[in-house]
């Protein structure tokens, strides 16, 4: 089978590209830039475009799919050569759905927490040696790529994304999944500027609820308000099954989660990530995987990729980066790391980076969200704000936003990076959280801060 790929360099695109690869398929494709990790690793195969940019010309009728990417557009010179010679054009989760409709399809969902609990359930099934094909949104320690695709594995585990499919297909990608078994972890407002309204974002989570297979089975975080009224409240034929925090204690740093057998240790920690857990044990339960065999793996798991990510540590300092960019991940992300090292202080430093996060109409959000943090910091680029046309953010505007008299902000990258490498750092835990990098941060050399 003949693929092109329209945007291939992105994360999620190329790993698609690598899965299909290996699995046997004959793959092109295209984008105006590449960057690492995905430049190295399409190289590494041969998948490498010999030339950035659109070549329609690359476009015949030999060419059995199209799989488009979000970063294109809708005028792509590629996409309208395409349509002109009617090829089929799939969204990266249409494909995916159609290279896994006669599988066991099993989706996590959630504004927060998905990636972290696909990362435990293919930890699980990984030391277990369950073969099972997957998707998920973070490099995994044990795993090559982030999508593995074959003919005869059973199971597919899907991290579930709320966000648009393609730019020509304005569906969000979990609804196209259709899934046997599902997981909804959390909701909380996100993804602004295509979801305007709270309750437009929620009615997204309804019909992900609604696109489970009939007898399907949801296993949904009861703690969270508004799961639990639309798990609970859906007339729709399938099996509800609710988790909570399970019990846990601190002790020098490390966390232990109570079990039958005792107490056990963890390399993770946070209230949040506990949650994570159990949400992840009901999945693989389902998925043949019993208690005791869950609880000897887990106990293996460092995390996921960017996701409270130890990047360097001294007796006496401790720095985390964490993705954490949305209002529930910054809250969740910095009481973890609080309860956690009770006796240091601790330094957030979050970035608003996104969309949403700069966004005048939903700073308000963020209110109290760095209330754990005993020096609280953020940055913001108004180049940014400009790029995304978005109304001009006063540095009031943030002050007021956050709820915090003491608040640093910073809006020029070299001051902020100034201020990090100049602050005593002694008996502290410095903690990273964006999904950019703070105007250009070497977090290498942040690494020799401690």
């Amino acid at each position: 089978m003949r693929i092109h790929f329209i945007a291939i360099g992105g994360s999620a695109m190329h790993n698609l590209a690598l899965a299909l690869h290996e699995k046997g398929y004959q793959v092109t494709g295209s984008d105006d830039t590449i960057h690492d990790p995905s430049k190295t690793r399409l190289k590494a195969k041969g998948l490498l475009p010999q030339q950035f940019g659109w070549f329609p010309n690359k476009i015949t009728s030999t060419i059995d799919a199209i799989i488009l990417g979000m970063h294109a557009k809708e005028n792509n010179p590629e996409l309208l050569k395409a349509q002109e010679l009617g090829l089929k054009i799939y969204s990266y989760p249409e494909f995916l759905y159609e290279q896994s409709k006669h599988k066991t399809r099993v989706v996590i969902g959630g504004s927060h927490g998905k990636t972290t609990i696909t990362s435990m359930i293919l930890h699980v099934l990984n030391y277990h040696e369950r073969e099972v094909d997957y998707m998920v949104g973070a490099q995994l320690e044990g795993f090559e790529t982030m999508v593995h695709l074959t003919e005869e594995n059973d199971f597919i585990v899907l991290e579930g994304d709320e966000y648009l499919s393609s730019p020509i297909d304005r569906r969000p990608k979990f609804h196209l999944y259709k899934p046997n078994i599902a997981l909804l972890s959390g909701i909380a407002w996100d993804h602004i500027n295509v979801f305007p309204t709270f309750e437009n974002y929620v009615e997204q989570f309804e019909i992900f609820t609604e696109s489970l297979t009939n007898g399907g089975i949801m296993v949904y975080n009861e703690e969270d308000i508004c799961v639990r009224e639309l798990v609970e409240n859906s007339k729709h034929h399938i099996k509800k099954y609710p988790y909570t925090t399970p019990d846990f204690s601190i002790e020098n740093g490390i966390a232990y989660l109570d079990t039958n057998e005792g107490a056990l240790p963890l390399e993770i920690f946070g209230k949040h990530n506990l949650q994570n857990l159990a949400g992840a044990k009901w999945i693989c339960q389902h998925m043949g995987i019993d208690e005791e065999d869950f609880y000897e793996a887990i106990a293996t798991f460092k995390g996921a990729s960017k996701r409270l990510e130890k990047i360097a540590e001294s007796p006496s300092t401790v720095v985390y980066k964490d993705f954490a960019h949305s209002p529930s991940k910054v809250k969740a992300t910095t009481e973890a790391v609080k309860e956690q090292y009770k006796n240091k202080q601790i330094l957030a430093c979050l970035e608003l980076h996104t969309y949403s996060s700069l966004n005048t109409g939903f700073l308000s959000e963020y209110r109290k969200t760095l209330e754990r943090a005993d020096k609280a910091v953020v940055f913001y680029s108004p180049h940014a704000v400009e790029i995304k046309q978005l109304e001009e953010i006063s540095e009031t505007q943030i002050a007021e936003a956050f709820d915090r008299d003491d608040l640093i902000i910073y809006t020029n990258p070299e001051e902020f990076k100034n201020f990090l490498f100049t602050e005593n750092l002694s008996d502290t835990v410095l903690l990273l959280m964006s999904s950019g990098n703070y105007g250009g941060l070497n977090f290498e050399e942040v690494k020799d801060l401690v």
